[in-house]
C-alpha cells in the first residue's frame, strides 16, 4: 500500500520526515514505510533548509536524512539540531562510517549504508520507532499493571540509548587522560562507574520484568 507524501506545513502527527533530495529513493522510502507502517505519514523535503524548518516547526516521529542532502559543509551542527526534534537516520556511502562513528557512538544517529537494497531495513528502522514512540506514551499516566507486556523493551530503549552516548562520551574523554588533571579523571571514572551500574539495573528490572507470568502482568 502506498503512503502519502505530504509536503504541507502543517504536518499531522506520528510524521517521518525524509530529507531526500532523489525523487525516486523517496519514493521507494515511502511505499516501504506504508508497507511496514500502515498509516504514517511522511513528508519529503529536497533541501536542508526546508528539512530543518520543518522539524523546527513541528514533533515529528523520526528523520531521514540522505548524506547528500549535507552536501560539503560540516554536518556535525545540522545532524545533532535535528536529533534534537526526532531520532536520525543518516543514509551514508559505507567510506563514511568511521567519520560517522562519534555521532552514533553518541547516540546522535542510526547508520544504514547506502548499500544493496537498504530501503527496507531503513522502513523497519521507522516502523520500530514509531512503535516505540506509540508504547512510551501509552505508559504515561497508567498503573503498572496497565504496562504493556513488552515495557521491558521500551524502558531499554528510552533509557539505554542516551545512556550509552553518556557513557561513550565520557569514556573517549578518558582517552585522553593525559591531559586531564586526577581530580578530573576521578570524576570522570565516576560518571562511568554510575552509567554502567545504571545500564545493569535497567537490564535487570526489564529481564525480571519480561520473566514474569503473564497473569501476574495484568492483574
Amino acid at each position: 500500500m502506498d503512503i502519502a507524501v505530504k509536503t504541507a506545513v502543517i504536518l499531522p502527527e506520528r510524521t517521518t520526515l525524509l530529507g531526500v533530495a532523489d525523487e525516486v529513493l523517496a519514493q521507494r522510502l515511502s511505499r516501504e514505510i506504508g508497507r511496514f507502517a500502515p498509516g504514517a505519514s511522511v513528508a519529503v523535503f529536497a533541501t536542508l533548509r526546508e528539512l530543518r524548518e520543518a522539524a523546527g516547526r513541528a514533533p515529528s516521529e523520526a528523520i531521514v536524512i540522505d548524506f547528500n542532502l549535507l552536501g560539503m559543509a560540516p554536518f556535525f551542527e545540522p545532524i545533532r539540531e535535528l536529533r534534537a526534534a526526532a531520532p536520525v537516520i543518516l543514509l551514508a556511502p559505507l567510506e563514511q562510517q568511521a567519520a560517522l562513528a562519534p555521532l552514533v557512538g553518541a547516540g546522535d544517529v542510526e547508520f544504514v549504508a547506502r548499500l544493496g537494497d537498504f530501503v527496507p531495513l531503513v522502513a523497519a528502522l521507522i516502523e520500530r520507532k514509531l512503535r516505540w514512540a506509540e508504547m512510551s506514551k501509552s505508559v504515561l499516566g497508567v498503573s503498572w499493571t496497565e504496562f504493556p507486556d513488552d515495557i521491558g523493551s521500551v524502558f531499554r530503549h528510552e533509557i539505554n540509548n542516551p545512556l550509552t552516548g553518556i557513557l561513550g562520551n565520557a569514556e573517549l574523554v578518558l582517552a585522553h587522560h593525559d591531559r586531564l588533571t586526577s581530580l578530573d579523571i576521578q570524576r570522570l571514572q565516576i560518571v562511568v562507574d554510575l552509567a554502567v551500574r545504571l545500564r545493569e539495573t535497567i537490564r535487570r528490572l526489564s529481564d525480571t520484568w519480561q520473566n514474569q507470568p503473564h497473569s501476574v502482568k495484568s492483574a
